[in-house]
């Protein structure tokens, strides 16, 4: 979900300077909430699961795609799925992004230690390659969505400013202790509203937080992409993990706070157009092998808490000197 949040950005640049263009994003049907607001860009859904599973599915999705009579095709993703479209597109002009696997390979190993390029630019490099340079130094945002009675109900009290918290990711070593989150989000509910984000497996957890504080609501459960998008859209600070949910509010202008653990804002996965303070990183005199992996899946001993080394403190601090 984090890759595919960031080329709402870069897609966005691309249609504000190249206004001519359609573009037409070929991804799963669940994301569409994230395009559509661009203009001239329409979702192509692939079912992976069904009718394009597999080397005979794709071989269907590339005779539909086909009919659309692209001029060029930009692979944003450079997977195996994507390569064996490419074989099939020939004739077509097909322009794979470089994700820079033996500079994070280098990073990862303690070879350099040193900021690599941004996702989003190397999304934009596949559209310069196409013909099509773009600036990304002067981003334009979506209007803010306009809550509706329903989503209005998680927040506790309008004249309050609101605080966006996710505090899940896909590994452990990425998040920050959720007892001590815990204490963050107690501090943090006594001057602001805090909306808490998280999937379905992690309803529980978040609805025991929403019970204790009265100025904490959870959406885990209760809405769909669409409706939380809405309401990220609203935020004043999104905290999050080095996760999809910081992708999702810097696609929409909101500032971002990012903890990292094992992972490190170097590897080109910080969330769009926020500066290098909001991102608040392990301590690497503690924790010298970090990052220990680009998606932090892989870590040594004794690192799984690494998060933990940014101290309280420090997060309220920052969060509370941007809202």
């Amino acid at each position: 979900m984090g890759d595919v949040a960031m080329t709402v950005p870069v897609l966005r640049a691309v249609t504000d300077q190249y206004p001519h263009l359609k573009i037409t994003v070929v991804t799963r049907a669940f994301f569409l909430p994230f395009f559509n607001e661009l203009n001239n860009v329409e979702v192509y859904s692939v079912d992976l699961k069904g009718k394009h599973k597999g080397l005979l599915g794709l071989y269907k999705l590339s005779k539909e795609l086909k009919k659309l009579r692209f001029d060029a095709v930009a692979d944003l993703h450079n997977v195996l799925r994507s390569k064996i479209l490419k074989f099939l597109f020939t004739g077509t002009k097909v322009v794979q992004i470089d994700k820079g696997r033996a500079e994070k390979k280098a990073l990862t190993s303690r070879k350099v230690f040193k900021q690599l390029k941004t996702t989003h630019q190397r999304y934009a490099d596949v559209f310069e390659a196409l013909g099509y340079k773009i600036e990304l130094s002067k981003p334009s945002f979506p209007k803010q969505k306009e809550l509706t009675s329903s989503l209005k109900t998680f927040i506790s009290n309008p004249e309050k400013k609101i605080i966006g918290i996710a505090p899940f990711a896909a590994h452990t070593s990425k998040m920050y202790p959720l007892d001590i989150m815990e204490e963050v989000i107690k501090h943090l509910s006594k001057d602001y509203n805090i909306i808490l984000f998280g999937s379905k497996e992690e309803v529980k957890v978040l609805n025991d937080l929403e019970t204790k504080y009265n100025t904490v609501s959870s959406t885990a459960g209760k809405l769909n992409l669409k409706e939380e998008l809405v309401i990220i859209s609203n935020l004043d600070v999104m905290l999050s993990m080095d996760s999809a949910n910081g992708h999702l509010a810097a696609m929409h202008g909101v500032k971002v706070v990012t903890i990292w653990g094992v992972t490190h804002p170097y590897t080109g996965f910080k969330p769009f157009n926020q500066p290098d303070d909001y991102q608040l990183v392990a301590d690497r005199g503690e924790f010298p092998l970090i990052p220990t992996s680009i998606y932090g899946n892989t870590y040594p001993a004794n690192y799984e808490n690494a998060a933990s080394s940014i101290s309280t403190k420090t997060i309220l601090e920052k969060i509370k000197s941007l809202a």
